[in-house]
């Protein structure tokens, strides 16, 4: 491939989403990891790209993300909520009985995570969420602390993402984070925007232990970019319909701690 053929492939790509992951650029480009890095070295010089840690971002993502923001990647909120709510339901309720008195936790955003809310009262937590919808769902409890990140809010999701490369994370440590994922499979977790992988990725230099909830249907697909290999996951929560092979080929690939919960009914 020429490189001005590589150079509009990566143009397009950060056109498309404003960032892009090295790992996305290197399974879209047919090159080598050093080449790539050397037309995004080629492409910053010119003023095309801004190269940041993990990426690259286009030029004009600020003026983008000031204005209007381009949509995520994925199923928006309400619509993601409606899906599998038994099963959520219940591998929210399971997440929040792993939660200590008192401790300082992380809860990523998603309708999974979300659903952990109604069971944390009286818990006296500090909840550090990137999510407006977990924010509405605690504010009622008295004991519950609140800390958000700060950057652009992305009303599909009504989530506060900052663009990758940017410090805008809290000082704050966790004791646990619950994440969630858009599929899981033996080689990681994955999301379907390089603006959560990086979310996440922030979260996940931020705790002790990290503890995936995810419905069954997330572990029968694999897309999107890897926010992290399953080595990185202390313990999985879905629900019982999972499929008995894919739960074996998780413990393989060195996920030990899976909980499985009967959804309610």
């Amino acid at each position: 491939m020429h490189a001005a053929e590589r150079e509009e492939i990566i143009l397009k790509a950060l056109r498309d989403k404003g960032f892009a992951t090295y790992r996305h650029l290197e399974a879209n480009v047919e090159a080598s990891p050093a080449t790539i890095r050397r037309d995004l070295a080629r492409l910053e010089k010119q003023g095309k790209i801004n190269r940041l840690h993990g990426g690259a971002r286009a030029v004009d993502a600020d003026a983008t993300m000031a204005g209007s923001l381009p949509g995520l990647a994925g199923t928006p909120f309400e619509k993601s909520l409606k899906q599998n709510i038994e099963a959520k339901r219940a591998i929210g309720k399971a997440a929040a009985e792993k939660c200590g008195h008192g401790e300082g936790i992380i809860i990523d955003g998603g309708t999974t995570t979300y659903q952990m809310c109604r069971h944390l009262e009286d818990s006296e937590l500090q909840v550090l969420t990137n999510s407006l919808h977990i924010v509405n769902a605690l504010l009622g409890q008295e004991t519950t602390r609140l800390i958000v990140p700060s950057g652009p809010i992305f009303r599909e999701q009504n989530i506060i993402l900052a663009p990758a490369g940017e410090v805008s994370m809290p000082n704050f440590h966790a004791s646990k984070l619950f994440l969630g994922a858009a599929a899981v499979s033996p080689r990681g977790i994955f999301q379907a925007d390089a603006l959560l992988v990086a979310s996440q990725r922030r979260f996940l230099d931020r705790t002790d232990e990290v503890i995936l909830v995810a419905d069954s249907s997330k572990l029968q697909t694999t897309s999107g970019a890897i926010v992290c290999p399953l080595d990185q996951i202390d313990r999985l929560i879905t629900d019982d319909r999972a499929d008995a092979r894919l739960i074996d080929q998780l413990r393989d690939a060195g996920l030990q701690h899976i909980d499985l919960v009967a959804p309610e009914a």
